[in-house]
């Protein structure tokens, strides 16, 4: 048995179409549909059973899904504009906990999502380089080191995955919080502009950098430590190269045929908010044996664009 937590969300339901595709649908879907229109992101997929994230965990404690295997926890609040610090900690720390503790005493794998906002504005991700700008980011890195600490002789996989920049299908339902590939594709077909900040912070206009990497890619790293032997890590999840804005948005519009890019003022009140330049260290993730191929972003992006026009 797997189970999946956030299986109706963008990476969660990625996860799931991997796991169909090697075919295992013994899988236990868990999430939270008040945004129902995640739902769609479930049609199609095989799987044995959805729970609702507040039947989950009692029942996860008394052992009533049978022998589990690994748990993708992939369930969060992963808007970083969320400014109340009681929910994202209830949320993303102290859930987490429980799941991680659970899986602890019952030998469970657990591959887990963390973020590059544990970064802020630090350029490499170096253990030394974690100040998130942000509660979001603060509740990943808390859960971290807790998970690190608590994961020490272990005889099961205790993985955190520090996502960077992520894009592809099945993120629609995230609205602002989905990546800038789906949202350019948006501005494009309703203004035939795509709108970036213009120069800010010694950035040029669209010069600030990000890490950008497909979903595809991010699955296929959560199976990775999931069928292997069992380590106890937290890795960055991305392509190791960072790309500017104006380099997605010519990707994007190239893979439209049209549209051409618009800057605007970049905000002041996201001026101690804003990651200006990311890009993962894939140091600890080869050393793990993740020989995979990146998808570059021009392929990515074309893919992406083609399904979704």
């Amino acid at each position: 048995m797997v189970i999946v937590t956030g299986g109706a969300g963008f990476i969660g339901s990625n996860i799931l179409k991997k796991l169909n595709g090697l075919g295992k649908d013994d899988i236990v879907v868990v999430d939270n549909l008040t945004k129902s229109d995640k739902y769609r992101n479930l049609v199609g997929v095989k799987f044995f059973d959805y729970l609702d994230k507040n039947d989950f965990l009692h029942r996860l404690e008394a052992q009533q899904f049978g022998n589990v295997q690994t748990i993708f926890h992939q369930g969060a609040c992963t808007d970083t504009m969320e400014y109340d610090g009681e929910y994202m900690m209830r949320n993303n720390y102290e859930f987490s906990k429980r799941i991680l503790d659970i899986a602890l005493s019952q030998r469970i794998n657990l591959i887990y999502a963390s973020s590059a906002a544990v970064y802020g504005n630090k350029t490499t991700g170096r253990p030394d380089d974690e100040s998130p700008l942000n509660v979001y980011g603060f509740s990943k890195l808390a859960f971290d080191r807790y998970a690190m600490r608590r994961a020490v002789g272990a005889e099961a996989a205790v993985v955190g995955l520090r996502y960077f920049n992520v894009y592809g299908p099945g993120e629609s339902h995230k609205g602002r919080m989905a990546s800038m590939v789906y949202n350019l594709t948006n501005q494009i077909r309703e203004t035939g502009k795509a709108r970036l900040f213009g120069a800010f912070g010694g950035y040029g206009p669209g010069e600030q950098k990000r890490d950008f990497v497909n979903v595809d890619d991010i699955a296929e790293i959560n199976l990775h430590f999931a069928f292997k032997d069992p380590v106890q890590t937290v890795v960055d999840a991305g392509t190791g190269s960072r790309r500017t804005w104006n380099e997605l948005a010519a990707a994007v519009m190239k893979a439209h045929g049209a549209g051409e890019i618009e800057y605007i003022d970049f905000p002041l009140s996201l001026a101690d908010k804003y990651q200006f330049d990311t890009c993962a260290d894939t140091t600890e993730l080869r050393k793990h044996g993740f020989t995979r191929d990146f998808k570059s972003l021009e392929d990515g992006v074309a893919e992406y664009v083609g399904a979704v026009t």
